[in-house]
Order: C-alpha cells, then structure tokens, then sequence
C-alpha cells in the first residue's frame, strides 16, 4: 500500500506562492530605471490592484471550487471545453518555457556582480542549467518539502532588505553625489516587467491536489501572497528614494550596488551588499523551485487526459511526484537558456498573459453553465462582479502588445513569434483530434 504523501498547509502555501509569484524585490530594477522612483511605486501600486488583485480573486474562486490537479487547465476544459482546455495549457507550458530561463538568467546576473569570471562566456549558460537540475532533483522530493524549504529561504530573502531599508529611511537625502546621467523615461517598459513581477497566482492552482483543505487555504493563501508582495516591492525602493540616490545606479541585477550606494562609507555596506547578492541568487533559485512544482504537474496531467505521451503522468511511489514530467521540463527549460532578460519577460508576458485571460473567461462561462456549482470562495457582484474583474488585465495585455510590436526578436519581433507559438497550440489540437479519428 502507498503511503499518503504530506500534503502543503497555509504557510508554505503563501511562501511558495511567493517565489512562484515574486521571489522578492528581484527585477524590480529596471522599473525605477524606467519610470524613475514616483513612477516605479505608482506603478507597483496600480498593477497589483489591476492585475494581480483581480488574478488572485479568480484563482480563490475557482482553485477552492475546483481544487483538482492540473488546476487552470481543469478549470477551462470544464467551463469550455476541451479545445480551450488545451489552447489554456498550451500557452502556459510554452510561456513557461520563456519564465523558467528568466530565473537562471536572473541567478547568473547576480553572481556575476560578486564574481564577473566565474559567469564570463559559456560557464553562464552552465550555471543556468545546473540550477534548473537542481530545482528538478529537489522537487522529487515532494511537495511538502518543496513548500517548507520555501518558508525557510523567504525569512532569509527579506532579512537584507528590512535593513537597507531601515538604513535608508534614517539616512534621507545623504546618498553620496553621482554624475547624473540622463534616463530614458519607457513607462510602458515598466508596466511590463511589473505585470512579470506580479503575475503568477494561477500557477498555485495545479497542485490543488496536494494541498490541505484547499477550499480554505486557497483563499486565504492568496490575500496574504498579495500583501506581502505588495509590502516588499514598494517599501524598499520608497526607503531608497528618500536618500536620493540618483536614477543612473539601478540596472538589472543591481540591487547590491544600490546598496553599497545608500551605505557609502558606511562599513556595514559591503556586508548587506554582498547579503543581497547571496538572497539575489537564493531568491532566483526558490523561484525556479516552486515553479518547477507547480509547472511540471500540467504535462503529468495532460498525459493523463491522453494529449501527451503517457509516460509524463509516471509517478514516483513514496512522494507522488510526476518524475517524468518534472525531467522533461527542466531540459525543455534549459533550452531556451541565451535570450536576453527583456526579451524573456516580453515573450513570457504575453503568451502566459493570454492563458490568464483565458481563465476569467473559464471564470465567467463556468457562473453561466454551472451557476449552483457549490463554491465557498465566490468574487463579490455576481455575473457582473466576474466578468468586471478581467477587465483591468484585458486592458494592461493590450499595453504589452503594444509594447511586444516595437521589440525586435532577430528576424521578427516579439509579438510576431508569440503569434506563430500561439498558432501552433490551434494546430497541435487538431492533428491530434486527427490522428484519433483515423
């Protein structure tokens, strides 16, 4: 007899819902270097109000409704269909593609700031992979250990942060003077890398099965996920902005010069510059490990449901992990390891942006057909109330497509080849509704 796997409870439910989310302030960089200090707080204010807020409330209501394996692609195929089902697990297995060679990319920049040989030419692009084999072999584990590993390494995240941040409120307007370098304002720019900041919620949703009492966890994992992100992004760059310290210092991956720039003199600066380094990498790393859970649980169950080869849906006997399915999608992950940061998170924006749009309509469609389906979580407003909240990430998609069309991609452009990738899930569906015909 098969032992009962342990299952995740709230706390390492909202911790790797945070990583899979956020991984800390990590990223953020770009945004204040795009929309300068005002602008980069507005934005990481509004997009949680009109992007993951909504995002949240719809993945409580139909994860604690439909708390099932396979989560998001559960929930479309249900409300409309099978089609829609596997156009929703398409986009998001091919955005995750994109999302997952972000976080190497991102642990790679990060070390390369404490140690610039160690990263130079291919042993960047083989620290990538290795990481991605790491998170694969710690997620065989199971996912209780996954989740409280990730309780773990959010304390130690965070811990560097509450200091510089704590630092620079007591130290207004004393950042050491720097030639100032003029910044080219791209709001639209940031609003993208904001949308990636805080998008991810619905990926919690495929691991439904391996939660305790989802019906009540969910919910409350949820609201708790978007205030601590929210608290992290915005309180460390509002600390930042009150020493002044000018615009030109923050690049990707820059946040411990950011703070060897707040500390000055200070000889406790190179100390939290290099702790930001070191949760720099931990923090690309933990999110690589929970996305690696919750995104390897899709092709287990799309093998299942017979759209892909059976051997994906194998599982280990003890944890229940799908341990095919977990190799296959780090070695498809490491494949896409060499694209630019920006271009990852345009690509990735929008294809996963899509599939997201395609849940509030799963939102939607499963009210109208299903409308005494018992749900203890319910987005307030009724019809109106469901359909209202996927305006606002409607709205902020159309930004990023118009973003995504001024973005060269080699001899196309972002929005090009997202089109030609979106495209072949229509094709994939129906060879395959072909080939069972025949």
């Amino acid at each position: 007899m098969t032992a009962t796997p342990p299952k995740l409870t709230l706390l390492p439910l909202i911790a790797a819902t945070y990583f899979i989310v956020a991984g800390g302030p990590f990223g953020l960089e770009d945004i204040v270097a795009r929309a300068g200090y005002a602008g980069a707080i507005l934005i990481l204010l509004i997009t949680p109000v009109v992007w993951a807020f909504p995002s949240a409330l719809m993945v409580s209501e139909l994860a604690s409704t439909l708390p099932e394996e396979g989560g998001y692609y559960v929930w479309a195929a249900r409300s409309m269909g099978p089609f829609w089902g596997f156009q929703e697990a398409w986009l998001s297995l091919v955005g995750s593609v994109f999302d997952m060679a972000i976080y190497p990319t991102l642990f790679v920049a990060y070390l390369g700031h404490f140690a610039p040989a160690v990263t130079a030419g291919w042993r960047g692009i083989a620290i990538g992979v290795a990481l991605i084999g790491v998170a694969a072999a710690w997620n065989l584990a199971g996912a209780k250990v996954v989740g409280d590993s990730s309780v773990v390494m959010a304390i130690l995240l965070l811990a560097p942060f509450a200091v510089l941040s704590a630092y620079a409120a007591l130290h207004r307007g004393v950042a050491p003077a720097h030639a100032a370098s003029p910044v080219h304002f791209d709001l639209l720019g940031g609003i993208l890398v904001a949308m990636w900041n805080y998008m991810g919620f619905d990926n919690t949703s495929t691991i439904a099965g391996e939660v305790d009492r989802p019906r009540r966890t969910y919910p409350l994992a949820m609201a708790g996920t978007v205030a601590l992100i929210a608290l992290s992004y915005v309180i460390p760059i509002g600390a930042v902005a009150l020493t002044g310290l000018p615009l030109a210092q923050w690049s990707t991956g820059g946040w411990a010069d950011v703070a060897r720039a707040t500390f000055g003199s200070n000889p406790a600066g190179p100390a939290v510059a290099f702790s930001i380094t070191a949760v720099g990498m931990m923090a690309a790393a933990g999110t690589l490990l929970g996305l690696t859970l919750a995104l390897s649980r899709l092709p287990a169950v799309l093998a299942r449901d017979g759209y892909l080869p059976r051997v994906l849906a194998r599982r280990h006997p003890s944890t229940g992990v799908p341990w095919v399915s977990v190799l296959v999608c780090a070695a498809a992950w490491a494949a896409c390891l060499g694209l630019s940061f920006s271009k990852l998170i345009m690509l990735d924006v929008l294809l996963t942006g899509l599939s997201i749009l395609l849940e509030f309509a799963s939102l939607v469609a499963l009210r109208i057909r299903e409308p005494l389906l018992p749900r203890p979580y319910q987005v307030p407003g009724g019809l109106a109330g469901a359909i209202g909240i996927g305006v606002p990430p409607l709205a902020l998609l159309v930004l990023t497509v118009v973003r995504n069309q001024a973005e060269p991609l080699g001899p196309i452009n972002a929005l090009q080849l997202g089109g030609i990738l979106i495209g072949l899930g229509v094709v994939a569906y129906f060879l395959r509704a072909r080939k069972e015909s025949i």
